[in-house]
């Protein structure tokens, strides 16, 4: 392991594929392991990025794609230089729930923006910075919203889309992990939370033993 720099991995994944819970698992396992972790998400991470947060999430909000996208962005740029920089350079290991590649998902294929597009931004923001390992937890959408449904609370402005938009943000994702299949790893969100666990754990350790992208 390299211990002179932190990594970042990011989970990713629709409604219902379970990411709360495995992220939090995650952070116990590098814990074990005497890495310093710290966990965080997207949009939020900063005081800047959870209150655009509330904003993007609200039912009543009327904002156009680009507009959402920018929005967006401009919580990366606050979490980039307040939190995920430091925290890596410190040396510290970065679990955070979402990043660059659910823009490309939720916004490109559910909101019909360019790639191309949200590309360009995406380099102006974060230069060269990437996430070391994704973790993309697959589900069929049918399957996805039921547990959502089983797991209740109140549905958010994204959750509330249709059936169409869900599938091409799931869509997307798969086309992202084809586009980048070194760093994002597919996993199959369908079983137990154990089965799941050992998957995750499994592509960390690779990452682990070799020091660089799996």
């Amino acid at each position: 392991m390299n211990t002179q720099r932190g990594r970042l991995i990011t989970l990713e994944g629709g409604d219902g594929v379970g990411k709360t819970t495995h992220i939090e698992l995650l952070e116990a396992y590098l814990t074990e392991q005497g890495i310093s972790v710290l966990r965080t998400r997207e949009p939020g991470g900063t005081a800047l990025g959870e209150a655009l947060r509330k904003v993007l999430l609200r039912d009543e909000l009327e904002c156009g794609a680009e507009t959402e996208m920018m929005v967006l962005f401009a919580a990366r740029t606050q979490h980039l230089h307040a939190v995920l920089r430091p925290a890596i350079a410190r040396g510290q290991w970065v679990l955070c729930d979402r990043f660059t590649d659910a823009t490309f998902a939720y916004q490109g294929g559910g909101r019909g923006i360019p790639f191309e597009r949200i590309a360009r931004l995406e380099t102006f923001v974060q230069e060269d910075f990437q996430p070391d390992l994704t973790l993309l937890l697959d589900l069929p959408i049918e399957e996805g919203l039921a547990r959502a449904t089983e797991r209740g609370g109140r549905a958010d402005r994204f959750e509330k889309q249709d059936l169409a938009f869900k599938e091409r943000i799931r869509q997307s994702y798969l086309r992202r992990q084809r586009d980048y299949p070194g760093r994002i790893q597919r996993v199959d969100a369908s079983g137990s939370v154990g089965e799941i666990q050992t998957i995750l754990q499994h592509h960390i350790q690779k990452l682990l033993k070799s020091g660089t992208n799996p």
